[in-house]
């Protein structure tokens, strides 16, 4: 399978469907951190900037389009200004992409907003398109908890194909579903991954392995904690990036503290506060900060009530955001990389297990 990839961002369809020997014929992206991280991984592959001007014969002749379009004009968070605005209308100019490269395939993403963007009308006049063009489509939201990643992320999927709707169809959606009987729905959390995981195993990202089937998704994968739980005393917690600063009692190094380790998450038993204290305050409870137990709470039940003092709420570090959309471990760590950029793009991203998925399923169709 050949596809091309619009707005490919830090390119989660392309670690998803390398392991199912697809080959990009090109990317597209204009920001400037996302850009480096694909010159940096894929130097082959042509990097186009703005899709919206790729014309027929630019690139060699695809079987696939996929793409995400922004979506700031179709977000809750953001003005919700729908299809006519700037950034909306990259969603008709991906289909007029489509129409110029006549693809059999077509794979589109973005925020559930758009199911009621401008009352349903912006997702409408996308779908219309894409059926004056000859594409029979299906679209469904996908929820990355359900595919071995530690984050709800629900998202819209588009597929499109030139031949046959129900070829769409089956690509999104199980057969019981198909013949009118769906599946029984999961209780909320079900099957969710209970920490954050490697996503793609233990290894360090390396092309050939991926090439050669070395990475699996694992359904339950190994936090970033090296010891089977945490205790929440009265040391100081200084989380820096990728370090432990100061781990609370039980030391590598004698004196209550290991240095240069990889940076602690909480693991997946037990009930963990989400701030460490950082030094002074009240132990036994009664005065808003530890309980007797051990564990932070941020109010008391007694009449004497305030917040935690000195207290440093423990962000996650970008390795764990890469392993929160399915992405290998510094991914986006390239060279002179900063953590505010690797946020971002991360944040942007599709989540790589759902990317896979869909490959999957249109690979097995196309089998037949």
């Amino acid at each position: 399978m050949i596809y091309g990839s619009v707005c490919s961002g830090i390119e989660a369809a392309t670690v998803a469907w390398h392991p199912l020997g697809w080959k990009p014929a090109f990317f597209s992206e204009i920001e400037n951190f996302p850009r480096q991280v694909l010159a940096h991984h894929y130097p082959q592959v042509p990097l186009h900037g703005d899709f919206t001007t790729i014309q027929k014969d630019d690139y060699a002749p695809i079987n696939l389009l996929v793409g995400g379009t922004p979506c700031q004009d179709f977000s809750i968070a953001g003005l919700r200004a729908g299809i006519t605005a700037d950034r909306g209308n990259l969603t008709l100019e991906f289909v007029r992409l489509a129409q110029r490269l006549q693809p059999e395939w077509l794979v589109w993403e973005n925020v559930p907003g758009v199911l009621s963007s401008d009352g349903g009308r912006a997702l409408g006049a996308f779908l219309g398109a894409l059926a004056q063009i000859g594409y029979g489509f299906a679209y469904r939201v996908l929820d990355a908890q359900y595919f071995g990643v530690a984050q709800r992320r629900r998202r819209v999927f588009v597929v499109a194909n030139l031949r046959d709707w129900r070829r769409a169809a089956a690509v999104l959606f199980e057969s019981e579903s198909l013949r009118g009987h769906p599946a029984p729905s999961r209780s909320t959390g079900q099957k969710a991954s209970p920490t954050i995981t490697r996503g793609f195993g233990d290894r360090g990202y390396d092309l050939d392995q991926i090439a050669g089937g070395g990475y699996k998704i694992e359904e339950f994968a190994k936090t970033l904690t090296t010891k089977t739980r945490l205790d929440y005393e009265t040391e100081t917690f200084a989380i820096a990036e990728n370090t432990i600063g100061r781990q609370p009692h039980n030391g590598g190094n004698g004196d209550g503290f290991t240095e240069g380790g990889p940076s602690y998450t909480l693991n997946a038993t037990g009930v963990h506060g989400v701030a460490f204290k950082i030094r002074g305050g009240c132990e036994g409870g009664g005065k808003g900060y530890l309980g007797n137990d051990n564990h932070a709470y941020t109010l008391s039940t007694n009449q004497d009530q305030h917040l935690f003092t000195n207290m440093r709420v423990r962000r996650l570090t970008p390795i764990e955001c890469e392993r929160l959309q399915g992405f290998p471990d510094n991914y986006t760590n390239i060279p002179k990389a900063s953590d505010g950029p690797r946020y971002k793009a991360l944040g942007n991203s599709m989540a790589v297990p759902v990317m896979n998925w869909i490959g999957t399923r249109i690979q097995l169709l196309e089998q037949y």
